[in-house]
């Protein structure tokens, strides 16, 4: 009845089919355990009902399943999945160990499956649940095993399936240990705030305000991310239908329409919204992994989307405000007029010498002697416990012309203007250059150049920044980490979820807001696919990179800085034409500056 599709692209589609499963078993604890980034193993146990042994050899059959009864329950599923392809799809493509056993059974069953046949089965000793062991990942289909990625990119998107499933049961226990490192462990949680506090951080779940909206067509429930905490990095976007996740460029839209003024322009705000419709009203069945769905009525489910949001955003206020609720507060106690008598110490009297006149002084004189004021006491060693007002002697005047005799200091005939442009004289006229677009000219030559050299100058920062950024994103970091060295930023990984960036290139600020942003930036920059040659990628690399420092370099706010910048422009292969083809020179001609006085 249904056209059933290949499920497994990579590791994480076993890990998402696999842990779907044991949701649907009932488990209230499923762990994961994988190694080289699942291309040797990959293991998923949990607590569910587990099988018999008799069910046990029969999930493994194409098509199938204990979770419909009927064709009339493909109209309205309630569960992760129905079609029995995955474990079919999974041992046609690995050797596949499952250990399993229901409450009531005294022993297991143990079935070992490679490529699609069942090899042995056997009673085992096994706790109640299932156990699956998936081991060397497309063994016997070498031009697919080829083109998996790094580890560290397919561990990601394992990391992406988990955090997926584990957001849709705060209730159950899950845990992820990658080459015996624990990289998530989590407990069951009292609320969704609390498991999205575990998952994204202390400082998401503050961000982030509830939103509620029930109709008879459509219930929402979720969080959605204040506006002053968007950021540019679409992380911690999060759409769920019936406790699925799903994707939806659409519904997105909507999301950031209701934003509206409410956020910068390139910025997107955190949401996790779920959503509850009448299972007839539904197909997720449009595509292979699920991950896509239909409903009956887009445009609809559209115009509550927005109006919901809207409303959560006009109910709550996000500027400073008086906070009234006082009920936890600690009260700040008023003090009586008798307070000044517990002061440790008294304030200073200022002392002064008012019969001393700074105009009395002639060029060429000096002053009477230092006049104390009457209170002032002398020490009987020679010291003094007061300081004295001193009227001091006048050098006769210098001309100080004669430091000047020279030609022009450098950096005298530029003029900075509003720090967007500088303005310089020249042969023809007068030359103006965009400081934004010439400082992306000499970070792109500089990244260019240290992408193939490395030795890049790092600013070691003072105080180093620390940045949360989740496990995601620090494995985009260790990916890359190399190439980010080579480019000049010394950034240290720092537990499982945080980097520390103690240095950054030479031209960047290294200040911790100014950092912060940074990093956000260069998640984005990371996140890009380059695909190609060597020096395509570098070339493409560098170019982001010099956009995004020429963003954060520090302002130029006199002459002298600003003939530094023109020196080093001039010393670029190209000082005319950003990398991407945007103008950095203009020059103003004496003709055109005459036609404006006509």
């Amino acid at each position: 009845m249904i056209a059933a599709g290949e499920v497994v692209t990579r590791p994480a589609s076993v890990i998402k089919e696999l842990m779907e499963n044991s949701l649907d078993a009932g488990a209230t604890s499923i762990s994961v355990i994988v190694t080289d980034a699942g291309r040797t193993m990959m293991r998923v146990i949990d607590n569910g009902c587990g099988m018999s042994a008799d069910d046990a050899v029969l999930a493994f059959e194409r098509h199938a399943t204990s979770k419909i009864a009927s064709v009339e329950d493909l109209d309205a599923i309630s569960t992760f999945g129905f079609r029995g392809e995955a474990l079919a799809s999974i041992c046609a493509v690995s050797e596949v160990t499952l250990k399993t056993r229901r409450e009531e059974d005294e022993l297991g069953t143990q079935v070992d499956v490679k490529a699609s046949v069942v090899e042995d089965v056997c009673e085992v000793q096994s706790p109640r649940g299932c156990n699956f062991a998936v081991r060397n990942l497309f063994y016997n289909i070498p031009a697919r095993r080829k083109f998996l990625k790094s580890d560290k990119y397919e561990l990601k998107n394992i990391v992406e399936e988990f955090i997926r499933i584990a957001l849709t049961r705060p209730d159950v226990a899950f845990s992820l240990t990658s080459d015996g490192r624990d990289m998530y462990v989590l407990k069951p949680a009292q609320s969704l705030k609390f498991r999205i506090s575990d998952i994204a951080g202390a400082q998401v779940a503050q961000d982030i305000v509830d939103i509620q909206e029930s109709t008879n067509i459509l219930q929402i429930d979720g969080f959605i991310g204040r506006p002053e905490s968007a950021r540019k990095t679409q992380s911690n976007q999060y759409f769920f239908v019936n406790g699925r996740f799903f994707r939806s460029s659409y519904l997105h839209k909507a999301v950031m329409k209701a934003y509206g003024e409410f956020v910068p322009e390139g910025s997107t705000p955190s949401y996790f919204i779920f959503l509850n419709v009448d299972p007839h009203s539904l197909d997720v069945n449009v595509h292979p992994t699920k991950t896509e769905v239909k409903f009956e009525d887009d445009s609809l489910i559209f115009q509550i989307l927005y109006a919901c949001v809207r409303e959560t955003l006009g109910r709550n206020s996000f500027n400073a405000g008086i906070d009234f609720d006082r009920e936890n507060t600690v009260e700040i106690p008023a003090m009586s007029s008798s307070f000044s008598e517990f002061r440790p110490f008294s304030e200073p009297l200022a002392e002064f010498d008012p019969s001393y006149n700074p105009f009395d002084s002639v060029p060429g004189s000096v002053s009477e002697t230092p006049v104390a004021t009457d209170n002032a006491k002398t020490s009987a060693g020679g010291g003094s416990s007061y300081m004295p007002s001193v009227r001091h002697a006048v050098d006769p005047p210098q001309d100080y012309g004669v430091l000047f005799e020279s030609k022009t200091l450098p950096g005298a005939q530029t003029i900075v203007i509003q720090g967007k442009y500088i303005a310089s004289p020249s042969r023809s006229g007068i030359m103006l250059i965009n400081i934004r677009r010439a400082w992306q000219r000499i970070l792109y030559e500089r990244f260019l150049d240290a992408a193939s050299k490395g030795g890049h100058v790092s600013q070691r920062s003072l105080f180093p920044v620390q940045a949360r950024i989740g496990v995601q994103n620090r494995l985009l970091f260790d990916d890359n980490a190399a190439l980010l060295e080579k480019m000049g930023f010394d950034i240290s990984p720092f537990g499982n979820d945080t980097i520390v960036v103690g240095g950054v290139p030479e031209g960047f600020s290294n200040n911790a807001e100014d950092v912060n942003r940074m990093v956000d930036d260069l998640i984005l920059v990371l996140s890009d696919n380059h695909g190609g040659l060597e020096d395509m990628v570098n070339s493409a690399f560098a170019e982001k990179l010099a956009l995004l420092g020429s963003t954060s370099t520090s302002e130029i706010h006199n002459s002298y800085e600003a003939q530094a910048l023109i020196d080093a422009l001039f010393a670029c292969s190209n000082s005319e034409f950003t990398s991407n083809g945007r103008r950095i020179i203009s020059i103003m001609g004496l003709e055109e500056m005459d036609g404006r006085f006509k």
